[in-house]
Formats: C-alpha cells, sequence, structure tokens
C-alpha cells in the first residue's frame, strides 16, 4: 500500500479537507477510500461525521462540536501513517443497460460528426469500457465516471440545455454519466439509461460508491420499455459483480 504527501487543512470551522496529490489515479482513489474505512471503523464515530471521499480528496465534516485544527491535524497524520491496518474497502462493478435509440440518443449523429466516428462505433467503444466512480455529486446521485477512450472525448455543448431527461446518458471532456433526475444540463446525450440512480425513498438512496466501476451494455427499445415495466413493478435484478481488491 502506497503512502502519499497528504496536506490537510480546515475547511470551515466544522470541516477538514484531506488532499491526495492533484490527479486522476486509481490507485491515489483507493488510497482515499482505505484511509476513509480506516477513519469510519476506528478514530470517527459515523453518528457524529460525514465522511465525503471524491477524486483526489477527502473531506471530513463533525455532525457536532467546531473542529480544534491544530490537535485534529495532528491526529489525522498520525491515523493516516497506521491505516495499513484496514481492510480494503470491497467495490463493486455495476452493468447498466442503456438504450441508445435516436429517440434517446438525441446528439448521437452530432457527437458521431465531431469525432468522426459512426453511430455504431460510438455504441461499441462507450460499452466495452469500465468506468470509475471517481465522485458523487451534482445532483444526488451522479456519478462522474472517469476512463473515457480518448477518441470518444468531446466538449460540453456550448448552449446547455434548460432540461436534460432523467437516466440521460452523456459525455463531456474526459468523462461519461447519467443524470439522476430530470435536470439542466451540457453534456452530449448519447442514451438513455433507465435504472434509477437514487432513490430518496430507500434505506440506501443510492446504490453505487466511490470507488465501484459500471460498465454500460446496449439494449434496443423493445427491451428498454419491457425492463421499464420490471423496474416499476419491482423485480428488475440489477447486474453486480464483486471486484477483488
Amino acid at each position: 500500500m502506497i503512502d502519499y504527501a497528504i496536506s490537510i487543512k480546515p475547511f470551515g470551522s466544522k470541516a477538514m479537507l484531506v488532499e491526495w496529490p492533484n490527479k486522476v489515479d486509481e490507485d491515489v482513489l483507493k488510497d482515499i477510500l482505505n484511509f476513509s474505512n480506516y477513519l469510519n471503523k476506528n478514530c470517527l464515530k459515523e453518528d457524529d461525521w460525514d465522511i465525503v471521499p471524491a477524486y483526489n480528496s477527502l473531506t471530513l465534516i463533525s455532525r457536532n462540536d467546531d473542529i480544534n485544527s491544530d490537535e485534529f491535524i495532528a491526529k489525522l497524520q498520525k491515523w493516516y501513517a497506521h491505516k495499513k491496518n484496514s481492510e480494503s474497502v470491497q467495490r463493486y462493478l455495476w452493468k447498466l443497460p442503456v438504450c441508445y435509440d435516436l429517440e434517446f440518443g438525441i446528439d448521437l449523429s452530432e457527437v458521431g460528426e465531431k469525432l468522426n466516428l459512426s453511430i455504431d462505433q460510438i455504441i461499441q467503444e462507450h460499452t466495452k469500457h469500465q468506468y470509475t466512480v471517481y465522485g458523487i455529486g451534482f445532483l444526488p446521485g451522479f456519478m462522474y465516471l472517469g476512463g473515457l477512450p480518448k477518441h470518444l472525448e468531446i466538449p460540453r455543448k456550448s448552449s446547455p440545455r434548460l432540461k436534460v431527461v432523467k437516466g440521460a446518458v452523456g459525455l463531456a471532456e474526459k468523462q461519461t454519466g447519467v443524470y439522476p433526475q430530470n435536470s439542466p444540463g451540457g453534456w452530449n446525450i448519447i442514451g438513455n439509461c433507465l435504472v434509477p440512480l437514487f432513490s430518496p425513498q430507500k434505506e440506501e438512496p443510492c446504490f453505487v460508491n466511490v470507488g465501484d466501476k459500471v460498465q454500460f451494455y446496449a439494449i434496443e427499445k423493445a427491451e428498454y420499455e419491457l425492463r421499464k415495466i420490471e423496474i416499476d413493478v419491482g423485480i428488475y435484478n440489477l447486474e453486480k459483480v464483486r471486484i477483488d481488491a
């Protein structure tokens, strides 16, 4: 397990920000998750703290008292040195169905023209890669997925839409993602994933965690409609595979 040169600084009176090297790197993310797991199990009570991992940082938020910065920084440095004793975080690969029909992939043709790829090539490339969940935010359940192949990289739209529909699958710069609810947005929309990524009525509203992986697979519109019915009546089985630590 690698030890990184981390920096720790106050983030308001009730929070601390721990930062790793400023790069998108899966080994850095694993170290962040392992440290988060160590803090959760050994140092910071879940009822008293929110611990938020993302990309190259970990935000620790006290739900109660203000933080004595100097004392807490010293504790964090000591805890980080002992994180090697922590268990690796269990991660999963989630396989999500996407319908790339032009009814849903409203920017597919434009993306193909800009990238000099056919629609079939875009779908093939988008579905053959596994993407790492580096962060969840912007909207509840919105996954920032890294690992997009370079030949699918495309700038955000110059004029964002006022409404992007729930389940829309998009491309923007070096990332792909799924809109978990209706929202304004400027990503290039290439399909729709009907699996709800955020359900506030559930005990665990977002089933995906930072550090998990996602792989999309293509379905036709008829199967999309069938799976939608299965989801509505609660019999759809989402496919997931355990990733070895």
